[in-house]
């Protein structure tokens, strides 16, 4: 296991009562005591089976590989095992961590439509599998808490009646205005279904297969804090709250963000830090950047509420997600590469608070979805959007569409792999392609937060066009399974764009691992630099050690005009920490998409 820098403190039983009371209290109101009551009896039956030593929280060396379980096939091998020996044989120590995407049984959706919380997929493997994978690397689970595959236990329940789950979905008279609710789908938000009781109309936010979940019922709340802890129980060593977004309903608002939905995950954080501390909570929400930022719950630090006869009134620490997606990253970094113009990337970054300890950001470029343009609202015009949105469709991508409250339909997110939005700039596809690439992962590797990777931008993998034709899904572009030995050949091949990714990746995966300046914690300041360089300084650390992250993002010669290079002598750590000086015929000039990672001890 990775070391990491420092314990997260773990709750004790008196002050997780008295939160875990208060949270309930805001979602449930006056039957707050009932449930707290079933709460504790959960927690206590559980609690044997988990080690409830605090855990260190992270330090410069957590990076973390994003996957299905299924990416790579080797005949009649289960998946799990066949990702476990490319691992140990090929990224042994480069990545601290493992996000395997939905692994349990499911009918749609690559995986998130869940038939079984409890069981992994048979085609895939099994829990020792998965067992395995935890104890070499932390673990990140999906915890699909938002809704259920029609083919579920609790659907069929619902369709005869019975309990438990018959009281697990929200029905809802079709002629109720649900106008006002946010819709991330342009599929009808209310699927008729055929029960006993005659034609029911149900709740589902993403599509007629992924029915959502009642949680106001808080059986259904207690359902999911059992699956949680058995998943931590299974080695998930960090756990990602799926479309936590939409959870809560309430009829005559958008249905996203509501003060219950907040409630819900401070109590599962809560839970975690009283039951396995160190773990940690990540949030899925892919909306606009400030709707996003409140999942850390910064707006509410004040004094925690108290066990009778306590009066500490000393600040909480933050008591939402540990860690939030940084979903403006992916489509803002397409914006810059491809304009050759970092401005609104400086402006984006400077905008970002300081956050307190215990919170962090999660940098992604990538991932199994598409590149999703709501985190643009109010940071891109419209019309640099739409030259964006042409251009990913000149590179072979396409544009998936939301449905608004007027009826109208507007983009959603870039359905591309990563390698192929990086094809060209704004004049069209170039030759600088594996360059462009390199720079937008080399960029994402030394902001602030822990780093994902997902596996398609690890091989650079393009646009997978027999994968849509197959499937009928915009997403299954960006999803492909490679034959191991197809992908072992390109890997090992000269001259393969794979072969230039993967092996630049994992080196500057393994520099950053063992630079200091790539705390999580450590600061950020964003340079002032011409519009064709984007620049951050890292620290300074406590010993003053401090590192610049220097890229020139556009496809022609730019200067190096940077005030802070003029202090003191620099060393490359790309260059394995080398004294830095610029080569005589270049002196001040920085070749188009090159990156450096210059650091002063």
């Amino acid at each position: 296991m990775p070391s990491r820098a420092a314990n997260y403190p773990a709750l004790s039983e008196e002050a997780f009562m008295a939160r875990a009371s208060a949270r309930l209290e805001e979602v449930y109101g006056s039957r707050r005591d009932e449930i707290m009551r079933r709460l504790m009896t959960l927690l206590m039956h559980q609690r044997s089976a988990l080690d409830t030593l605090p855990r260190p929280t992270w330090s410069e060396r957590d990076q973390i590989l994003i996957t299905y379980g299924d990416t790579i096939i080797d005949g009649e091998r289960p998946p799990l095992e066949v990702m476990d020996d490319f691992l140990a044989t090929r990224l042994n120590g480069t990545f601290s961590g493992l996000h395997i995407l939905p692994f349990f049984p499911w009918s749609s959706d690559d995986g998130f439509s869940v038939i079984h919380y409890r069981e992994v997929n048979p085609k895939l493997g099994d829990w020792q599998d998965i067992r395995r994978l935890a104890s070499r690397v932390d673990l990140m689970v999906d915890l699909v808490i938002n809704h259920v595959s029609r083919d579920s236990l609790w659907f069929i329940d619902y369709l005869s009646g019975t309990q438990p789950g018959r009281d697990y979905f929200i029905e809802m008279d079709p002629e109720t205005d649900l106008s006002m609710v946010t819709r991330p789908r342009n599929s009808p938000l209310l699927v008729p279904v055929s029960t006993r009781r005659g034609t029911r109309h149900l709740w589902a936010t993403f599509s007629e297969d992924q029915i959502d979940l009642n949680f106001a019922n808080p059986d259904v709340l207690l359902e999911f804090i059992g699956i949680l802890l058995y998943y931590v129980q299974q080695g998930a060593r960090i756990i990602r709250l799926d479309a936590i977004t939409y959870l809560w309903k309430e009829v005559g608002t958008p249905c996203v963000h509501l003060p219950q939905t907040h409630a819900i995950v401070r109590l599962l954080r809560a839970i975690l830090d009283f039951m396995a501390p160190g773990t940690l909570l990540i949030t899925e929400t892919n909306v606009p950047h400030q709707e996003n930022m409140s999942y850390f719950g910064l707006e509410r630090l004040a004094p925690e509420p108290q066990a009778e006869g306590h009066d500490d009134e000393s600040p909480s620490m933050p008591d939402e997600a540990h860690m939030i997606y940084q979903f403006t990253l992916p489509p803002l970094l397409v914006h810059t590469l491809t304009s050759g113009d970092a401005t609104t990337l400086a402006d984006w970054a400077r905008s970002l608070p300081t956050l307190p300890p215990g919170c962090t950001y999660f940098n992604f470029t990538a991932s199994h979805d598409g590149i999703g343009v709501r985190a643009l609202e109010g940071l891109l015009p419209s019309h640099e959007l739409e030259i964006m949105l042409e251009l990913m469709h000149r590179f072979g991508g396409y544009v998936s569409m939301k449905t608004n409250a007027d009826g109208s339909d507007s983009p959603y997110e870039i359905n591309i792999t990563y390698y192929d939005a990086m094809k060209g700039t704004r004049r069209g596809a170039d030759a600088w392609q594996v360059e462009r690439f390199l720079c937008s992962q080399n960029l994402m590797l030394a902001l602030q937060g822990i780093p994902g990777v997902y596996f398609h931008s690890l091989t650079a993998t393009l646009n997978d066009h027999g994968g849509v034709e197959r499937s009928g899904k915009l997403r299954s572009i960006n999803r492909r399974r490679w034959p191991k030995e197809e992908l072992d050949e390109l890997i090992d091949s000269r001259s393969t764009p794979t072969r230039e990714a993967f092996t630049s990746l994992k080196r500057r995966l393994n520099i950053r691992a063992n630079e200091p300046c790539f705390h999580p914690e450590a600061g950020q300041r964003v340079l002032d630099t011409p519009p064709g360089i984007f620049a951050i300084e890292r620290g300074p650390l406590a010993n003053g050690r401090r590192l610049l992250a220097i890229y020139n993002i556009s496809d022609t010669r730019q200067p190096l005009e940077i005030d802070e290079l003029n202090g003191g002598e620099w060393y490359d750590v790309l260059k394995d920490g080398k004294r830095w000086s610029p080569h005589p015929d270049e002196r001040d000039i920085l070749r188009p998409y090159r990156s450096l990672w210059l650091v002063q001890p």
